[in-house]
């Protein structure tokens, strides 16, 4: 299968098509022919898995990099949906659209027993600044969270599994939409009915502090619940001079700013890693006048699923105590967004057996639980399952982080994710 380079034609001597001096992607009349990206698990089988990696993974960094040049931000994901559902078919799957017309559900092979594999595929609202030769090309949008990586991982994993002459049972692929927005699109695919008849469920998510060719489990919480907070307060307003005839919004502004982090800290368990951190503030514009209005936003983090659910009447209360001295009114949003993600035992040593099956034991290693949110954890609340990180970082150079304009990683990890995702089922089924 070849995938067409998706940036603009240039022109050629003798027509056709060319690209840039420098690049190692090279554009011939037929297609795309790209460089070569190291197996590091080659010739670990099954044979048919090798096989197809041979001659498919080209294909594989193909699809990432048409992905990362046409990002599309949560619940826009409609040519990356088309792409994806048009390689399915190709190789006589059968993919169906999620109802909100984003996202894919695929099953592969036959039999009652079922396990799911997960991939998502939105974009964030960034500007990407990598330099890359395949740079977004969607201004304001950019796969500065690797989802590209992640997505053409699965669909990889998808055709790998298509090759097999057998499966020992389902495999479910979710192409899941709008994991970067709260409280995440895996409650639409739940709400689909996508983990109907599933034991378990899979997932990675790159991680560029981990050297490609290793794979980061954790049996337990690996990210914490992510809530919104938004405050909103009012004041009759009034000049500085004359504070104590109004209701003084700035100032209530620091007392919330600094006193509800001092008083989180001091009515969680500190054991729980609950962290909040305000990310705007905005009130006023004169120097000598007392705002009517003014709005603090921020996240609220808990890497412990009993405090997540104490936490929002926690908060109000704790707000109502720190304005009601100053006479500020208030209306406090507490949006909850999503359950940290628990990994359960015996899947994260199905998934452990997996990347010692695809990769050899050198490739496990430990990882330690993220104050970051994943909506993966919604389906761990309904099904058992395990989500791990694939390291993505060459060994070489600077590490940058997710959610960075600069954010890139090293291709040799897409195969990689390929071999595990292929064996986290097959052990999962065994």
């Amino acid at each position: 299968m070849t995938v067409l380079d998706s940036r603009p034609e240039l022109p050629r001597e003798g027509g056709g098509r060319r690209h840039e001096e420098g690049s190692d992607v090279l554009i011939t009349d037929s297609g795309v022919s790209m460089s070569d990206v190291a197996d590091l698990g080659a010739g670990r089988g099954p044979a048919w898995l090798d096989e197809w990696l041979a001659s498919g993974a080209a294909d594989v960094v193909a699809w990432r990099r048409h992905l990362h040049a046409h990002p599309e931000v949560s619940r826009q994901e409609h040519d990356t949906t088309e792409l994806l559902a048009g390689v399915l078919r190709s190789v006589g799957l059968h993919p169906a659209a999620l109802p909100g017309g984003t996202g894919l559900i695929c099953d592969i092979g036959s039999g009652e027993r079922c396990v799911a594999l997960r991939a998502d595929i939105d974009a964030l609202p960034l500007t990407e600044n990598t330099g890359l030769p395949f740079s977004s090309t969607n201004e304001g949008a950019c796969h500065a969270c690797g989802h590209d990586a992640h997505t053409a991982v699965l669909l990889g994993a998808a055709l790998a599994l298509a090759s097999a002459p057998e499966l020992p049972g389902r495999v479910r692929l979710i192409f899941q939409p709008a994991e970067e927005s709260m409280p995440g699109g895996a409650l639409d695919v739940i709400a689909a009915g996508a983990l109907d008849g599933v034991e378990r469920i899979f997932g990675l998510h790159c991680d560029p502090r981990l050297e490609v060719g290793r794979v980061g489990t954790r049996v337990g919480a690996i990210t914490s619940a992510a809530d919104l907070l938004e405050l909103k307060l009012t004041s009759p307003g009034g000049h500085t001079s004359r504070p104590h005839l109004t209701a003084d919004l700035v100032h209530a502004l620091g007392t919330v700013i600094t006193g509800l982090p001092a008083l989180l800290s001091r009515r969680v368990d500190p054991r729980s890693g609950t962290v909040l951190t305000w990310g705007a503030v905005h009130a006023g514009q004169a120097a000598n006048a007392v705002p009517q209005d003014g709005l603090l936003r921020g996240t609220l983090r808990t890497g412990d699923h009993h405090v997540w659910n104490e936490l929002e009447p926690l908060v109000k209360d704790l707000v109502q105590s720190l304005l009601w001295p100053t006479g500020v009114g208030f209306e406090l949003e507490h949006r909850r967004g999503v359950p940290p993600v628990v990994n359960d035992a015996e899947s994260t040593a199905v998934l452990r057996a997996g990347i010692e099956a695809a990769l050899g034991e050198d490739a496990l290693a430990g990882t330690e639980q993220s104050s970051g949110g994943e909506d993966f954890g919604w389906y761990l609340e309904h099904i058992s399952g395990s989500f791990a990180r694939l390291g993505v970082w060459s060994g070489e150079g600077r590490q940058y982080d997710l959610h960075q304009p600069t954010f890139t990683l090293d291709e040799r990890a897409l195969l990689v994710g390929v071999r595990v995702m292929v064996h986290a089922a097959l052990t999962a089924l065994a």
